[in-house]
């Protein structure tokens, strides 16, 4: 097969070349039907050929990579099948991540790298909402003042509602109401277990990008089952770890391989009730990450669960078995038939019905880029255990990781929420003694005699700032194409 990844076979074999897998893939079909053995095939072949590979563990038995797969008769029967030679049970080399610390390496973000535009979308907030949360985060940012976690965000949304008309002029109405919203939203965030989500420290990009000894890349498996008890809070999670690859990674244009392959499991949860502007940047993300190297495989019951400016994107596709028991389901049926190139030996819409579990209708790219033939194939089965790990074995896969205490402890650095309280401690008479324009004096500060001035609290912010991102410091904090920081953590 030379350095191709094979995926199965029909009466043709089908493979899919490495230099033409980021320009994106499909796996669909219905539940039961075979979708998480081929992702889990997929993950394996790319790991086999040095790509690093991110994706999410819904269910729990994707955790079965990093442990060698069980030579069973259904496993010799589809050997048999195929006609393969060389099947070798094997474990691969695995990361595990867990936003809750639980199951993996506890896998952070912050408020300011996250941005206004998806957290907008993570609490729910409405348009007028959403105007508010920016606002927030541009009093934030001219300052080159980082929010780090939960309580960093509700700070800022106090402060900036108890001075709420000091703040109109430059940054719009900020209303009681919509601070109340914002903060009743963060609550609820928070009791939904949102919390671990934000903090330091916070994910190294690099360190989902490794290959380990013997040249395999390693396959990042975040642990999602309790994850998904929060669908939003899911998708958004990914879409903000998608966007971070696209901002941070340089421009590699066409490889032999790519950098990192992301599969996106439940990806309907990505476009359920996302606004207009929301799908127009993710695909913007989709159609431009491809230039830095990064292969993205979307994993969902129907295709038409994918927006069609997106579909139209996803080059490799993997189709398992639909049911067409409705009249939505029968329309699903044609519209996956139509997106196959024609095959003249095959009716496309009567065999996606009748595939048998681990069968599948594929179509690659070729060397010029050109969809192939659709091919009824059956899908070779994965080298390593499908299905979940023991508790034990997943402790030991943890802690022989190098990355093992590195993330396991929080880093609670002073920031927003501590210099808005130590300012609200101030004496109560010294607070009652204060004009009207004493807010912005305690914002800025005043100038003394003898050219000295009193530190205002921006200016004191500022300086922890400074810790945080360094050279931000008089400027601007530039936001990318989702709201995200570029490279003002790192």
């Amino acid at each position: 097969m030379g350095d191709t990844i094979f995926l199965g076979k029909g009466k043709q074999s089908v493979e899919l070349l490495p230099r033409m897998a980021n320009r994106h893939g499909l796996i669909a079909g219905a539940t039961g039907t075979g979708k998480t053995a081929t992702l889990q095939g997929l993950a394996e072949g790319f790991s086999r050929r040095g790509v690093p590979v991110f994706l999410a563990d819904v269910k729990g038995d994707l955790a079965g990579l990093s442990q060698a797969g069980n030579d069973t008769p259904k496993i010799q029967e589809r050997i048999k099948k195929i006609g393969l030679t060389g099947f070798t049970p094997r474990a691969y080399p695995v990361c595990f991540w867990d936003v809750y610390g639980e199951q993996g390496h506890p896998v952070r973000t912050t408020i300011s790298d996250m941005g206004p535009l998806l957290l907008g979308r993570l609490l729910n907030l409405n348009e007028t909402q959403a105007g508010v949360l920016a606002a927030l985060f541009k009093i934030a940012d001219d300052n080159g003042w980082l929010l780090l976690d939960l309580k960093d965000l509700r700070a800022m949304a106090q402060f900036a509602g108890e001075n709420a008309k000091d703040f109109t002029t430059a940054y719009g109405n900020i209303s009681v109401a919509s601070i109340g919203a914002i903060q009743r939203a963060l609550l609820a965030l928070e009791q939904q277990g949102g919390g671990p989500l934000f903090g330091e420290p916070a994910l190294n990009l690099d360190d989902l990008m490794q290959t380990a000894d013997g040249g395999h890349g390693v396959i990042n498996v975040l642990a999602a089952d309790k994850l998904m008890q929060a669908p939003k809070t899911y998708a958004t999670f990914l879409l903000w770890l998608l966007a971070e690859l696209f901002e941070k990674l340089p421009e590699v244009g066409d490889r032999d391989k790519p950098k990192l392959v992301f599969f996106f499991d439940e990806a309907h949860l990505l476009f359920d009730d996302a606004p207009r502007a929301l799908l127009e940047r993710i695909e913007q993300v989709v159609r431009l990450v491809r230039s830095k190297g990064v292969g993205v495989y979307f994993i969902t019951q129907n295709p038409l669960d994918i927006p069609q400016d997106v579909l139209g994107q996803l080059g490799n596709r993997v189709q398992h078995a639909l049911r067409a028991f409705t009249p939505k389901d029968q329309k699903a049926v044609k519209a996956a038939a139509e997106t196959f190139r024609a095959n003249p030996k095959l009716k496309v819409a009567e065999v996606i019905t009748e595939l048998a579990v681990g069968e599948a209708l594929v179509s690659t790219l070729d060397e010029k880029g050109s969809p192939t033939p659709v091919e009824r194939i059956w899908i070779v089965p994965p080298e390593s255990r499908m299905g979940p790990v023991t508790a034990e074995e997943r402790q030991r896969t943890i802690k022989a990781s190098p990355l093992y205490g590195h993330y396991e402890k929080p880093i609670d650095r002073e920031s927003a929420y501590e210099i808005l309280k130590a300012r609200a401690a101030q004496p109560a008479k010294a607070q009652a003694s204060k004009t009207d324009s004493s807010v912005f004096d305690d914002l800025l500060g005043t100038s003394r005699k003898g050219g000295r001035s009193r530190e205002g609290v921006v200016e004191a912010m500022t300086k922890s700032a400074a810790r945080a991102i360094g050279s931000q410091i008089g400027r601007q904090i530039i936001r990318g194409v989702l709201g995200s920081l570029l490279g003002g953590r790192r």
